[in-house]
């Protein structure tokens, strides 16, 4: 049987997107941006390489979830800025809750108390 290929970034299917989500949530912002926002919101703990970013940006906008317009960056570069759709903000917070309730299901079963060895 063949294995599913994993995902570049490293992160369980599904999370990428909802943390793009999350971070262009705040604010039309572009790629780079995006990846920026997350490594430091998590100290460094999610690192989402360019080769699992763009695609997943454009897989989101082919969808309808985010939308694109070209302006200038910071550096007064070109740059693609995204921002989400009415279906965006929906997948998020569905996203969000989810997330929540995983989170707090692990959490309890790790919180267990382990067996004493005898």
């Amino acid at each position: 049987m063949k294995k599913p290929a994993p995902q570049k970034s490293g992160l369980p299917q599904g999370t990428l997107d909802i943390l793009l989500l999350k971070a262009i949530a705040l604010g039309p912002v572009h790629g780079y941006a995006i990846a920026q926002r997350l490594q430091q919101i998590s100290n460094s703990v999610i690192q989402v390489p360019g080769g699992s970013l763009y695609p997943a940006l454009h897989r989101l906008e082919n969808k309808g979830i985010i939308a694109a317009e070209w302006g200038e960056s910071e550096s007064g570069r070109e740059a693609k800025f995204y921002r989400l759709t009415g279906l965006g903000r929906k997948r998020l917070e569905e996203g969000t809750g989810s997330w929540k309730r995983l989170s707090d299901a692990v959490g309890a079963i790790l919180r267990m108390p382990e067996e004493e060895a005898g």
